[in-house]
């Protein structure tokens, strides 16, 4: 079972929460909110995205890199997170 799977309900009650975030934004646009008020949220759901993140690329280092049945395994598991690291720094 996947590192993912087991803190699922943790990890969609972020999702939740981000999408009402975002849902802020959208209304504080439709409403003409002040830029600094909408650079605000858009602050915060940045945050919570990062947060996010960290927290299931935390959970991969341990459970694949720490955790991983052996090197090939280990090699495959810092590979992806090379590659999702190039990806996250563009």
């Amino acid at each position: 079972m996947s590192h993912t799977a087991l803190q699922k309900k943790k990890l969609v009650a972020r999702i939740s929460r981000l999408k009402g975030q975002m849902e802020a934004v959208e209304r504080a646009l439709e409403a003409e909110r002040p830029c600094g008020e909408i650079l605000q949220l858009l602050a915060s759901v940045r945050g919570a995205l990062t947060g996010l993140t960290g927290e299931v690329l935390d959970d991969h280092l341990r459970e694949h890199v720490l955790n991983a049945a052996d090197d090939a395994a280990r090699a495959e598991a810092v590979e992806e997170i090379s590659e999702v690291l190039r990806t996250y720094m563009r």
